[in-house]
């Protein structure tokens, strides 16, 4: 049978499969085309592809690539910088951010590889697998094809108005080049196409699995950052019932001193709902992203004075936040995934798409906003914080009002999540405006709480719609 399986083997070796050398490396168009799939085994390495994606791994030097989930979000909050100069994305400015088309490149790719496993996996009869895993592999391709949606509609969407028809560009089938013209969607669209592929994967995701890989909490997780984001009076109860599902009923358990997590114990710790393994002799290439906070490779990320102010008298400031950075003024090394002058290992290479500690703030958040019990939401905001080491908890202890409370819970949110997924991000601009202002005051228009969608978008997909507004075509 003539067949060519253009699948993503490269995670193969990430899940311990054997593959031959010349499956080893991904294809350079990078699809997963759903007429490959022919079976359960198939079905399986198709998958591994679009975690393939989900990691974004370039097939040039096989290595994992979690830059734009780090750095670009910490930016725009103002706690990261360019080591070798101001860009202008610290500022908020965005209409000549070249990394802008990352977001919305690699979100599609992980999109696109998703609907082909699902497309491909859907036409198979189900007798074709063992147990429960056709449902499985469709809950977690399903999965992530919500989190690149969701991306996509956080970075590039009005996604905090509802009656908006700014919303995400949704691709629900497999893309060729020769069929790209497709109109975006509005928000609310947008919410509840993200929010049925996630539903999916709660009722059918494995509930164990590794932790590279989706199960239904992540999709839980998944879930309560997208009502957050969602914004309605009932979507809060919502998320204070996922959170308690995955607090009492799940595996994971918060690590006792955080910096165990990044320093010791990586994707083994109880408290990685889903991370990011590196690939195998990563850390020996040279220009990767742990390089990339010390001096070793051409770029420099740091961490900036905004940083270090937020974790002085906090016992994170002391492994986080390193010396001073010679080559711009207010930038110092940022700690938290290699210590100062170390190399790379596969644990600084590791990267943290969910933890359980964000599970804890998002439900302390929701109870705040749907007018729960301040002292409720204090008293998780202050066990968070002595996972973290902290013993001084006047801060919290002082917070009475809903908008002083909603302030705390960012501001550790920051200090605990700072550089992982974006949360420091997406947390400040579900502030009040008054908040946004006081502790970002560069982020002063909601023209500037998203990305313009890429010039080439409009070239190659002239069904999509119009620009953002604010920015050019």
């Amino acid at each position: 049978m003539k067949r060519i399986i253009y699948t993503l083997l490269g995670l193969a070796l990430m899940a311990g499969t054997a593959c031959k050398k010349e499956l080893g490396k991904l294809p350079e168009n990078a699809k997963v085309d759903g007429n490959t799939i022919i079976d359960q085994r198939t079905s399986e390495i198709a998958l591994n592809g679009v975690y393939y994606r989900f990691a974004n791994v370039d097939a040039a030097n096989n290595v994992t690539d979690w830059f734009e989930h780090e750095v670009p979000p910490a930016m725009f909050a103002g706690y990261m910088g360019y080591g070798y100069g101001e860009l202008d994305e610290e500022n908020n400015n965005y209409a000549s951010y070249s990394s802008g088309g990352i977001y919305w490149t690699s979100s599609f790719q992980l999109v696109n590889a998703a609907n082909g496993v699902i497309k491909g996996v859907s036409l198979l009869e189900d007798k074709a697998f063992t147990g429960n895993r056709k449902k499985e592999i469709l809950a977690e391709a399903r999965f992530l094809r919500a989190y690149g949606h969701f991306k996509i509609l956080s970075y590039f969407g009005q996604w905090f108005d509802l009656s908006s028809p700014y919303g995400a560009l949704l691709r629900d089938e497999f893309v060729t080049v020769a069929a790209t013209a497709k109109a975006r969607s509005s928000v609310k669209d947008s919410y509840d196409a993200i929010l049925a592929d996630i539903d999916d994967a709660i009722a059918n995701a494995p509930s164990e699995n590794k932790a590279f890989y989706a199960t239904r909490w992540a999709a839980m997780a998944l879930k309560m950052r997208v009502l957050m984001s969602h914004g309605q009076t009932a979507d809060y109860p919502v998320v204070t019932a996922l959170a308690d599902s995955i607090i009492l009923r799940s595996k994971y358990a918060l690590e006792p001193q955080m910096k165990d997590l990044f320093y010791t114990k990586g994707l083994s710790s109880s408290e990685v709902i889903l991370g990011v393994r590196s690939q195998q002799n990563q850390e020996s290439y040279y220009y990767v992203l742990s390089r990339q906070y010390w001096p070793g490779a051409s770029s420099l990320y740091t961490a900036k004075k905004a940083l270090k102010d937020l974790l002085a008298n906090d016992p994170r400031g002391a492994w986080m936040v390193g010396e001073a950075n010679p080559y711009t003024d207010n930038t110092f090394y940022f700690l938290k995934y290699i210590k100062q002058g170390n190399t790379p290992t596969a644990l600084s290479e590791t990267g943290y798409a969910f933890r359980l500690t964000e599970v804890y703030l998002l439900k302390a958040e929701a109870i705040v906003r749907a007018g729960g019990s301040i002292a409720d939401a204090r008293a998780i905001l202050k066990n968070i914080m002595g996972h973290a080491g902290v013993t001084d908890f006047s801060a919290a202890d002082n917070t009475t009002t809903v908008n002083e409370m909603l302030k705390q819970l960012y501001l550790e949110t920051s200090r605990n999540l700072v550089g992982e997924d974006g949360q420091e991000w997406m947390s400040l601009l579900r502030l009040p405006s008054s908040l946004i202002q006081e502790l970002r005051p560069t982020a002063n228009d909601k023209v500037k709480y998203i990305l313009p969608i890429p010039h080439a978008e409009f070239l190659n997909n002239p069904a999509i719609g119009e620009q953002n507004p604010g920015y050019q075509q």
